[in-house]
């Protein structure tokens, strides 16, 4: 087993980062280099995330072994001693237990190089690829020379920003006395540099996620409440989709004008025509239909864009329809989400206990609903032990919410031990119980993760940084996002080693060091930040959970005119009722959709059969028509002095025969009514003509458009 364990948490993790970024990306539309960007960025920090508990338990097994070592040199001491005739025995420490070398033991040499390579890696990612790789997707060039050299110059600002400190820095380093300029301390002041920065922004993110997580199921758990929630979010969502419509509108009618200006011989139309490319279908078809390409461009005449204001053009085409793509499926998603709670809200008071909904479901139902998850089940889930179950997910994530910020607040005391999490390692430590010790890390540590990554999924900075399920994430923020993951990451990790006691340059213990904190390098080359903000900047997060839990923030963003959830403001309750009239008229809609079909599913069941009569009857009458034709025909030829006469008035006793039969049929359909359906049968034609008002939609020669006008 020894490295199985580690390689198994390689192959897992990497799936858990394609699923997500699944979930979050499109891989159909989106470019290759950015997807693997954000992949490759997720995947490290994840896996930073999963490997950590294995190294602790490694170490703690490393950490026996020296134990065992001291104590087998502490005897032969002792009995130096009295043999000297020195009574005083020294103090030797109690006989530790036998070493079990754990089921995940990772060898000597693997777990450092492994750190080294995923650290530098993911530090590489989050400080120069991808911010140029943001800059490189977000650029409207039309070739890769444009797109990189308009990189270059956004970041910049931002690359001299670091040059800038890095270069003080290390002016700060060459100055001191006592300090030699080596690699290893340049590279312990980088490391400490970008985990300060990260570390304040993580105890923001930890702070807000420690008591809005709980929060947010305790609140779930009430059917009326997050029914109230979403309307409220129907409203504020159908103001953004009319915004992002009106913002393409605009957009496309500026695209439009462009294209009629730049004929097809035009050097610039090739640019005219990657624009269009980006356009939805319906807009490349309008403006196709509009554009003259017979006229010649004359410079003289007419003034052109230039192809800077073609590129800026083609980066507000690609943004617009993003936002308006994404705005459109949010709609979707949360229509569902609103009829599906409606359903429960009126399921619960249903006698029957059997979950009925308001619509049919959109595919057919698999295996999974017949036979395991069927209607019984499903209301007894969504009506009764589903609010139950998050109310009880609500109580231990706020006692793991009070453990941790209890832990931030004490972990720097090693005498006595008050941090919740450094007792149950030690604990666990006495008896050597690997498997407990690796379990308990990884649940702290996934608790802590949570809560600072689903607060970077939740945040959204107006529609620039903007994490939206189903595909809808646009290039910039999937990048923006791999960019935080691996800045978070390596503080939140050393924040955790911390609260464990299993970093000595904050518990200041002789102990043996994990494989992480040995590339980290010693932080007493900074010891104002090694002493001072690793440990007390920590404390804020008590300030930060208490104006989370009074939603400071939210009521703020409301002062400033960014409408918030609140429930005792007029403003709320008003964006609530105009949610509830936008999701009536859409069940309206969705209702006259749906009778509209299962009319048209029960006349095709009815009358199906039927049809397929009539029309073997017409065929047969035209058949007998073409027959008796040629008959008459025939006997006009053999006898031309009563032919005429006889062959009209037999040809007119068949046509009058078949005209009443077509009549019996059609009028066997009278569905739909509809005065303005014109038709090309003619014989359809006069016997419609003696209807007045119209004619039946059953009585036109295509039964496909039938309902078309519901």
């Amino acid at each position: 087993m020894s490295g199985a364990a580690l390689g198994i948490e390689i192959v897992v993790v990497f799936f858990l980062a394609l699923f997500l970024l699944h979930r979050y990306g499109d891989f159909r539309k989106q470019q290759r280099m950015v997807l693997f960007g954000t992949l490759l960025a997720w995947y490290l920090c994840f896996l930073i995330v999963f490997i950590l508990p294995l190294d602790v338990s490694t170490t703690i097994y490393k950490q026996c072994i020296i134990d065992h070592e001291e104590h087998a040199v502490s005897p032969a001491t002792v009995l130096s001693n009295q043999t000297s005739g020195n009574s005083t025995v020294l103090p030797t420490k109690s006989i530790p237990k036998a070493c079990h070398k754990p089921w995940s033991y990772i060898p000597n040499g693997i777990m450092p190089v492994f750190w080294r390579v995923v650290y530098w890696t993911s530090q590489c990612l989050t400080w120069l690829l991808l911010p140029f790789m943001q800059s490189y997707a977000r650029s409207g060039g039309f070739s890769i020379t444009s797109k990189i050299k308009t990189a270059l110059i956004e970041n910049a600002i931002y690359y001299g920003t670091y040059l800038l400190i890095f270069g003080s820095l290390l002016i700060y380093v060459a100055v001191h006395p006592e300090w030699r300029l080596n690699w290893y301390e340049l590279q312990t002041i980088g490391i400490t540099a970008a985990n300060t920065w990260g570390l304040f922004l993580l105890v923001l993110l930890l702070g807000y996620g420690l008591v809005e997580i709980p929060r947010s199921y305790w609140d779930n758990s009430h059917h009326g409440h997050l029914l109230v929630k979403t309307y409220f979010k129907l409203a504020k969502l159908m103001t953004e989709k009319a915004d992002s419509e009106e913002n393409l509108e605009d957009v496309m009618e500026e695209v439009r004008k462009v294209s009629e200006s730049i004929k097809y011989n035009h050097p610039l139309r090739k640019y005219i025509d990657t624009i269009l490319r980006k356009c939805p279908v319906d807009y490349q078809e309008k403006m196709g239909r509009n554009m003259d390409d017979y006229e010649d461009f004359d410079d003289k005449r007419n003034t052109y864009p230039s192809e800077k204001s073609l590129a800026k053009l083609h980066k507000q085409v690609i943004y617009a329809v993003q936002r308006h793509n994404r705005t459109r499926v949010q709609w979707q998603m949360l229509l569902e989400e609103a009829f599906h709670l409606e359903d429960v809200a009126k399921n619960e008071t249903s006698s029957s206990r059997e979950f009925v909904h308001s619509f049919a479901p959109s595919e057919p139902p698999g295996w999974f609903s017949r036979h395991i998850y069927t209607p019984t089940v499903e209301w007894y889930w969504e009506c009764l032990l589903k609010q139950w179950f998050y109310r009880v997910l609500a109580v231990v994530l706020s006692l793991f919410s009070v453990a941790v910020v209890w832990s931030e607040c004490t972990f720097f005391s090693t005498k006595p031990v008050l941090s919740l999490f450094a007792v149950f390692i030690q604990l666990a430590e006495t008896d050597y119980n690997y498997l407990y010790i690796e379990m308990a890390c990884f649940i702290t540590i996934f608790f802590l993760c949570t809560c600072v990554y689903s607060t970077v999924f939740r945040i959204r900075v107006f529609n620039y940084y903007y994490l939206a399920p189903h595909h809808q994430t646009d290039a910039y923020s999937l990048q923006f996002s791999g960019m935080l993951f691996c800045r978070l990451t390596p503080p939140l990790c050393l924040n955790f080693l911390g609260l464990i006691h299993m970093d000595s340059a904050i518990s200041h213990q002789a102990k043996q060091q994990t494989a992480y904190t040995s590339i980290m390098g010693s932080m007493r080359v900074l010891s104002f930040i090694a002493d001072g903000f690793y440990i007390y900047y920590p404390m804020l997060i008590v300030l930060l959970c208490i104006a989370t839990y009074f939603s400071l923030g939210t009521r703020c963003l409301n002062l400033l005119g960014f409408q918030q959830f609140m429930g005792d403001n007029e403003l709320t309750s008003d964006l609530i009722d105009e949610g509830k009239e936008l999701l009536r008229r859409e069940r309206r809609k969705r209702q006259r959709l749906e009778d509209g079909e299962n009319r048209r599913r029960e006349w095709r069941e009815r009358y199906g059969n039927r049809d397929q009569s009539g029309a073997r009857s017409i065929q047969q009458s035209e058949m007998k028509e073409t027959n008796y034709s040629d008959t008459a025909n025939a006997n006009t030829n053999t006898n031309t002095s009563t032919g005429p006469g006889r062959q009209a008035k037999y040809t007119r006793t068949s046509s009058q025969a078949e005209r009443d039969c077509i009549e019996l049929l059609d009028d066997a359909e009278p569905l739909d009514f509809n005065a303005d359906v014109p038709t090309d049968d003619p014989l359809g034609a006069e016997a419609g003509s003696r209807h007045t008002g119209g004619r039946y939609l059953s009585m036109s020669s295509s039964r496909s458009r039938i309902f078309d006008d519901v």
